[in-house]
Parts: structure tokens; C-alpha cells; sequence
């Protein structure tokens, strides 16, 4: 299958050294979704950003969400549904709910969604997130009907992890695209 990915960036974008923007540049089948306010994040915009962003697709799609992006889409499949969105990644999924672990600019997003997912999807975890505590991943991936891939302690799995093009991730991914197909 030939598949394309969406890549959601979470609060502050995914700078220079994240992860995602060295996916987004080695990955031509890649596209990225870009947001007017990435510091103070409204759901509303978000999702409508991502929905105007899932209208333009033409072939099948992976979203490949990280940390605030995550409950962007659980939000945004409690609202819409798009036959070319065939699965997704969901990495360091932030806890929007817990005033413990995330700060109060994204609390808009709570609260996360609990519905299962209408595609297939892996939560991507760590057991050293400073942004959910693990358990409570293992809880979101129970309820999207995830399966849940434990990458050990790497923090957030943000510019901090130092990950570069990530290729643990990108066998995850692999995983994913394979049962897709």
C-alpha cells in the first residue's frame, strides 16, 4: 500500500531537532499540518485546521500525532470520520486532564476522548514522560483500541529524547502500515 502520513505536531510545533520534522524531511510522502497559534492552542481551530487539512487527501493516510496532537485526533474522530485515514501513530499522548502533568494552556482539550478509534492505531509510550504517567497511557490505548508499544524510558519522545529519524519509531510505523495492508 502506498500510504501517506500526516504528521500533527503538538503544543509549540516540533522544532528542528523533533522527530517529526526529520520524518517530514526524509519522507516525501509526508505532509505536515501547520497551525496559526502553537503556544496557546484552541481545540476548536485545531480541529478544524486538521479536518480542512484530512478534506484535501486523496490517497490512504497514516496521522502521525505526537503529545497534545494525540486528543487533536480523538477530537477530531468523535466529530468526522474520512475514508482515506486508515490508521494512526499516536506518540507520548499528553494527559490533557491531569493539572499534574500538563500545562494550563491546553486544558481546553479535556476532556481526552475515550471512544475507540475507527482505524487501526499504536500509542507510542514512555515510561518517563513527564507529560501522562504511564498507566494512564496504557489506559487511553485500551480504550482507542490501540495497541500500546512500550519504548522503555525516553522521556517525552520529543527534541529532548535527542531521537534524530527515530528508527524504532519508524519500525513501529512499519508495524502499522503492514497491518494496515
Amino acid at each position: 500500500m502506498n500510504t501517506h502520513l500526516l504528521i500533527l505536531p503538538g503544543l509549540g510545533n516540533s522544532g528542528e531537532k523533533h522527530w517529526q520534522t526529520f520524518w517530514h524531511e526524509k519522507f516525501k510522502n509526508s505532509t505536515r499540518v501547520v497551525h496559526d497559534n502553537w503556544d496557546e492552542p484552541v481545540r476548536e481551530e485545531w480541529i478544524a485546521r486538521l479536518n480542512e487539512e484530512i478534506s484535501k487527501l486523496e490517497e490512504p493516510t497514516v496521522l502521525v500525532a505526537h503529545s497534545l496532537a494525540v486528543s487533536l485526533v480523538l477530537h477530531w474522530t468523535a466529530l468526522y470520520t474520512n475514508k482515506h485515514i486508515v490508521g494512526a501513530l499516536l506518540v507520548a499522548p499528553a494527559d490533557v486532564d491531569s493539572p499534574e502533568h500538563t500545562p494550563e494552556c491546553i486544558r481546553n482539550f479535556a476532556p481526552m476522548p475515550t471512544q475507540k478509534l475507527p482505524f487501526p492505531s499504536i500509542v507510542v509510550a514512555s515510561e518517563n514522560d513527564p507529560y501522562a504517567s504511564f498507566e494512564r497511557k496504557k489506559y487511553f490505548a485500551e480504550t482507542w483500541g490501540s495497541d500500546l508499544v512500550n519504548v522503555g524510558k525516553q522521556g517525552h519522545i520529543n527534541s529532548d529524547s535527542d531521537l534524530k529519524y527515530w528508527e524504532e519509531g519508524q519500525v513501529i510505523l512499519q508495524q502499522l502500515i503492514k497491518r494496515i495492508g
